[in-house]
């Protein structure tokens, strides 16, 4: 295949064009970075993708600062909406399949069980509210496209919360974080090769995507904290609303993702979190 990623300098887009070249010489990668291919820019985005005329193209490329987003909707959503406006329109003139990568921030996190693909968004958040209409953009304008949701997303490389917690956890003897926000930590490593094969099989339509096992800020501080060799008993739980500065972006409560259509089309599914939490940290640990 030929692809090209957009938002090829994020955590994501690194991992993504790792997994495309692992999984064959016979791929053709163009990634683009946004100091390279800046998606908000129309005739940008149609040179690139109608120069490279890909088979597929993973649209990562996104401003996912959550609390900036709340003051600059524009900005939001030229990069989020109409970035994914013009990525729809250079693929379909030149035939390409899209992949979408979404978040599970387009859900309002009232629901009292995961979220399905076919529950109805309703976003809290200007940066939600930006990715959807992402979604919109890419569904409404590419005959061939998937959309894929993910959530909480980390790895070794970009900024995550995953290395926030090893770096406070070194400089401080205790640290609080939320235990009322549940969600499914997601290793980008995984989440890439995931894509990889959804790009291959051309499948069409919303899938959520995220390693096994919901849980919370708190939670997942405590177990990087002893995955590292610290006493997890350094975290203590706190409430959102207890959080000093308050952050200017609500978030869902509960932003679990059931994994659904990957399920139900009998599709193996991203393995537990724990697995790349601790591969992770020891590599981090490592450097």
């Amino acid at each position: 295949m030929r692809v090209v990623i957009t938002g090829a300098g994020g955590q994501l887009g690194q991992d993504l064009v790792a997994a495309f070249l692992d999984a064959g010489s016979h791929h053709e990668i163009s990634g683009f970075g946004h100091d390279r291919l800046d998606v908000g820019n129309r005739d940008a985005v149609l040179q690139v993708i109608g120069t490279v005329r890909p088979d597929v193209v993973v649209h990562a490329g996104a401003w996912t600062a959550v609390d900036a987003c709340e003051a600059d909707p524009d900005r939001a959503y030229r990069v989020n909406a109409l970035g994914s406006r013009h990525v729809a329109e250079a693929a379909r003139l030149t035939g390409a399949h899209v992949v979408y990568i979404s978040t599970d921030y387009v859900f309002d996190g009232l629901s009292d069980r995961p979220y399905r693909e076919w529950d109805d968004p309703n976003p809290l958040s200007v940066y939600g509210r930006s990715k959807l209409a992402g979604e919109k953009e890419v569904l409404a304008g590419v005959p061939r496209v998937a959309v894929v949701r993910t959530s909480w997303v980390f790895s070794t490389h970009g900024a995550n919360m995953l290395k926030t917690v090893l770096r406070l956890s070194a400089e401080r003897p205790e640290l609080a974080f939320v235990d009322d926000q549940r969600g499914c930590p997601t290793s980008t490593e995984d989440l890439a090769r995931m894509v990889v094969n959804l790009s291959s099989a051309r499948l069409p339509g919303l899938f959520h995507v995220t390693n096994q096992g919901p849980t919370t800020w708190y939670q997942f501080a405590r177990e990087v904290v002893a995955a590292s060799g610290r006493d997890p008993g350094m975290v203590r739980a706190i409430k959102t609303a207890d959080l000093q500065p308050p952050r200017p972006a609500p978030r869902p409560a509960n932003s679990v993702l059931d994994n659904s259509a990957l399920r139900l089309q009998g599709m193996p599914l991203l393995p537990d979190y724990h697995e790349p939490l601790e591969r992770a940290v020891k590599q981090l640990e490592a450097t």
